[in-house]
């Protein structure tokens, strides 16, 4: 700043000795000549003219310190260089992290889908309609994934294909736990544990009927949920003592998050089926392949287990609904508190950095063919009841 100054202190010290020593003779003429071009009658009038004009520009010296001072708020105050400033960095010296070569950033999840229109017949009437609640979609969407869905009736090969594209799966709440849906959710099961012996990282997570369906399959038992009293209410999770939360679902939420999941009713049910706490400790299949997370308490005062997490494969269990609080509205006990908003937030971020570390690199051609965006959902919250939206197939 001082040195832009100093120039400007100069120039004007020009002027003034210019001003001093007066015009010379080749001034003298070319004023001669403007006066006669400027229309002056004599050179008293051009000369009287001329001063002011003179005069004013004097009164002007100001613009150039200004001119100055401006050029060095603008580099030194506004534009700081170096350090970590907003616009002192070069491209060569971005303090942006490389991307995880390890990490796939464009992850697709393929959710099963489920026999009937989701509505009991009012929305379609076909007898293969089959449908994903679109609170599903932008529940897997919110965290940075894209859907495929496995339409659970189309022949294996094109199920097998699409399982091909996908970086991890979702079992969906609903009813039907026998036919050919079943046996396709029971394959899709054994295709995720093989993908995961084999080296990929290949997350599931089932919910609700989606986590009784697994415990059936691991069981070899088609009955072995009990009945509980969970329809239509939110609840507390509770932790076991000791319970280790270590590489689990519940691992990065805030600590007074946690504690807020334990007093307060964040967590939606809705299911007239579960699973005792006592019951899954003492089925050898299950217990060795499921720990307990959390339990909470039905209607009656019956306590089941709400969440379970596999021991050696990405495979988490949920007899609640994390999708419900941000994305449906149907049910009346649905929470919609800020806490219970980012309760779905946090299981659904965990879900797709999961996703983020399968080795699966599809196509990205066959991808886009087969994405849930070639389809579109149906509104069906007008009655009440039931799904905002559904992706209806048939």
């Amino acid at each position: 700043m001082a040195r832009l100054t100093t120039k400007a202190w100069r120039w004007i010290e020009r002027i003034e000795r210019k001003r001093e020593q007066g015009v010379g003779e080749d001034e003298r003429e070319g004023e001669e000549k403007g006066s006669a071009l400027c229309g002056f009658q004599d050179s008293r009038t051009a000369l009287g003219f001329q001063m002011v004009c003179r005069r004013a520009i004097w009164k002007l010296w100001w613009i150039p310190f200004l001119i100055s001072f401006s050029g060095v708020l603008g580099q030194e105050i506004l534009l700081p260089r170096g350090g970590n400033g907003v616009f002192g960095a070069t491209a060569a010296e971005s303090s942006c992290p490389s991307p995880d070569p390890s990490l796939y950033y464009r992850p697709v999840i393929g959710i099963v889908t489920h026999p009937g229109d989701g509505a009991s017949g009012r929305l379609s009437n076909a007898t293969n309609a089959s449908n994903i609640p679109a609170s599903y979609v932008k529940f897997v969407e919110s965290a940075g994934a894209r859907i495929i869905p496995l339409i659970y009736n189309e022949p294996w090969e094109v199920i097998l294909d699409k399982l091909s594209l996908v970086n991890g799966v979702l079992f969906t709440g609903g009813w039907c736990k026998r036919g050919l849906y079943f046996e396709t959710v029971k394959k899709i099961f054994q295709i995720t544990l093989d993908r995961n012996d084999a080296g990929d990282h290949f997350p599931l997570f089932g919910i609700c009927l989606g986590f009784e369906l697994i415990s059936m399959i691991i069981t070899k038992d088609n009955n072995f949920c009990e009945r509980f009293s969970g329809e239509d209410q939110a609840s507390t999770l509770e932790f076991p003592d000791h319970v280790n939360m270590q590489g689990s679902v519940f691992e990065r939420f805030p600590s007074e998050l946690l504690k807020k999941l334990s007093t307060d009713c964040l967590a939606m049910q809705n299911h007239m089926f579960g699973i005792s706490p006592k019951s899954l400790q003492e089925n050898d299949a299950l217990s060795s392949f499921f720990r307990i997370l959390t339990t909470s308490t039905d209607a009656n005062g019956e306590v089941y287990v709400s969440t379970a997490q596999a021991y050696n494969y990405p495979v988490t269990g949920f007899q609640w609904h994390p999708e419900k609080n941000a994305f449906e509205w149907g049910l009346p006990m649905i929470p919609h508190s800020e806490d219970a908003i980012r309760v779905t937030q946090h299981i659904a971020n965990y879900f797709i950095s999961e996703a983020r570390k399968s080795s699966n690199r599809p196509s990205a051609r066959k991808v886009l063919d087969n994405l849930i965006y070639n389809y579109s959902p149906t509104y069906g919250g007008k009655a009440g009841k039931g799904y905002d939206e559904v992706y209806i197939f048939t």
